[in-house]
């Protein structure tokens, strides 16, 4: 029964059910990581800072054209990179 199951018994049931029906390796090829340094998360956005009005992506239309208006729209606003990737 499920109940006499541990938690890591669960889990890997989960992942393979998961892999089983959309495929991908057997065992665990990687751990996440953050695409960016540590710097990063410690950043404080400057004092006044107001981010520029945007809508979130929705899952719909084209992901690369809402990353490049994203990336234009604080770009007009005066976002340097860092601030851009923390904002993102």
């Amino acid at each position: 029964s499920v109940g006499s199951l541990s938690i890591q018994q669960l889990q890997d049931m989960i992942t393979n059910t998961i892999r089983a029906q959309y495929g991908g390796p057997s065992q665990d090829t990687f751990i996440y990581s953050k695409p960016y340094t540590k710097r990063l998360d410690n950043l404080r956005m400057p004092t006044g800072y107001q981010p520029p009005k945007f809508m979130q992506f929705d899952g719909k239309g084209n992901p690369k054209q809402h990353v490049a208006h994203f990336i234009e729209m604080c770009n007009s606003a005066g976002t340097n990179d860092d601030y851009l990737v923390k904002q993102f």
